[in-house]
């Protein structure tokens, strides 16, 4: 589980003035678990999953799990669903796999996860899937438009409310399935990865592991990696074609020179086919940037792919020559599909996904993620917080905090955080996944383990499965699922030697 920009999320988007001033001086790409080029319909699911073992819930949940004011004891519906098909019953302790919802709604959600489905009956688990407050059908307030009309009602909108969320409805999970010891592995991916390594950290009492997904935890102002998500950008497509790369970067001055001519915006407009007429060269770069991301960071499948993307812009069509405006608009063509016109604003809309994940990213999750001098394809523009929080204040009246991740979480030093009080929890991570630069890639301890792949994608390794999928995917996933079956059989033996029962 975002923007005019690239990807996971971070979906940001804003119709005021002042933030599109800011998006000129940062470029924050979205998170999220699926692709959104290839789904039409951002706040819906990108299918239809007729599923009879799944039965749809809501929890009336509080909208503020830390102060005893009046308003705080508000409640909301949350919605949930669960899976029993394959559980085994309260009586052998069966475990519980738990979905934690990130910047989506959970429709979205069931229709790309896989992992659980594909290892409930393995290991004879209750399947539990939670949508994240603000996000899908769960609202407070009663409805989209009064949640998300501006920072009173947002102010609600958090990761340390999400995290107290997922404990209460898991704890009545527990509680109606008359399981007090069925052991919770949670699982999440992206933002929600995150979460779930989170969630592991702050109620061990109810989660005994954590799957965390392509979580990038330390991209924060106190913990940034070295080199930033587009760097990964830029050398993925250049791993994949030299030529592609060279041209590529060559096409922001011929884009800006183009721009510059009289009616130059009205030639861009109709050289890459827009739906509406350009602002500035801006709008077509901006574009392009999204689709270069987002091709790399969701880089699986057949029709998803940086070498379609990079083949169309390298073909020589014969008898003709092809400028390099065409070969770039080519590319685009390559991943979005024949239209008969191209929306350059297509993350920009505001859906109530985008809105909820704005402001997300205008209080906490900051993460300065920018243009710099080693993302060789892309024109330099290093993020700026200044202009960030400018226009986070101009447009909610209040000021980001970009220090409360690191001060809530402790993750500066998270070698020696986890070794001190993390166990069990998997950090998987595809290193050609331009988010991966800010997840954990080393073994922590014996209980605190990174999994990484040189080739993956965002989240690949709990996505569906697909026919054809690599050796390598398949053996990542076996990994990832023994470890998990090693947890729980630790834990029913500590059961059976503490002689603790149902």
């Amino acid at each position: 589980m975002s923007l005019p920009f690239p990807i996971l999320l971070l979906l940001i988007f804003s119709t005021s003035s002042s933030f599109f001033i800011t998006l000129a001086h940062c470029k924050i790409p979205r998170l999220g678990i699926s692709p959104k080029m290839l789904t039409n319909e951002p706040d819906a699911p990108t299918q239809k999953l007729n599923d009879p073992n799944l039965k749809m819930f809501y929890f009336n949940q509080n909208l503020d799990h830390f102060t005893f004011t009046p308003k705080s004891y508000m409640t909301f519906q949350q919605r949930y669903a669960i899976d029993s098909k394959h559980w085994a019953g309260a009586k052998d302790n069966a475990p519980i796999l738990a979905f934690l919802g990130e910047e989506s709604s959970l429709d979205s959600d069931l229709s790309a996860i896989g992992f659980l489905r594909d290892n409930g009956p393995r290991l004879k688990a209750l399947l539990v899937y939670i949508e994240h407050r603000y996000y899908g059908k769960t609202m407070p307030f009663g409805s989209a438009e009064e949640a998300l009309k501006n920072a009173s009602t947002l102010g609600y909108l958090n990761a340390a409310q999400a995290l107290a969320d997922y404990a209460a409805i898991l704890l009545h999970v527990k509680e109606k399935y008359s399981t007090k010891h069925s052991p919770i592995i949670v699982i999440g991916g992206s933002y929600g990865g995150m979460l779930a390594a989170w969630f592991r950290l702050k109620y061990p009492h109810i989660a005994l592991g954590a799957l965390a997904s392509s979580a990038p935890l330390l991209y924060f102002e106190d913990s940034r990696p070295k080199f930033g998500y587009y760097y990964i950008v830029t050398k993925v497509i250049k791993g994949t074609s030299e030529r592609c790369y060279n041209m590529i970067r060559k096409s922001w001055k011929e884009i800006d020179r183009v721009a510059a001519k009289p009616n130059g915006l009205l030639i861009l407009s109709k050289q890459f086919k827009t739906c509406a007429p350009l602002n500035g060269s801006f709008d077509i770069k901006d574009f392009l940037s999204t689709i270069y991301a987002e091709a790399v960071q969701y880089n699986r499948g057949p029709s998803y792919s940086v070498t379609n993307v990079c083949n169309a812009i390298d073909n020589n069509p014969p008898n003709r020559k092809k400028g390099l405006l065409d070969r770039i608009f080519a590319g685009a063509v390559a991943l979005l599909g024949n239209q008969s016109c191209y929306d350059t604003n297509m993350f920009a809309h505001p859906t109530n996904n985008n809105k909820a994940w704005r402001w997300q990213t205008c209080s906490e999750i900051v993460m300065p993620v920018g243009y710099d001098k080693q993302d060789t394809m892309f024109p330099t523009t290093p993020f700026n917080m200044t202009s960030y929080i400018e226009g986070c204040k101009a447009d909610y009246g209040v000021t980001p905090r970009p220090h409360w991740i690191t001060t809530y979480f402790g993750i500066q030093d998270v070698k020696l955080i986890l070794r001190k009080f993390g166990s069990n929890i998997i950090f998987s991570n595809g290193l050609a996944d331009p988010y991966s630069v800010g997840g954990v890639l080393e073994d922590i301890s014996d209980s605190v383990v990174a999994i990484k792949s040189n080739n993956g994608s965002h989240c690949q390794d709990i996505v569906m499965k697909r026919k054809g999928d690599p050796e390598w995917l398949v053996m990542q996933r076996d990994k990832e699922i023994k470890i998990i079956e090693s947890w729980i059989a630790t834990y029913q033996k500590d059961l059976r030697a503490l002689n603790i029962s149902i």
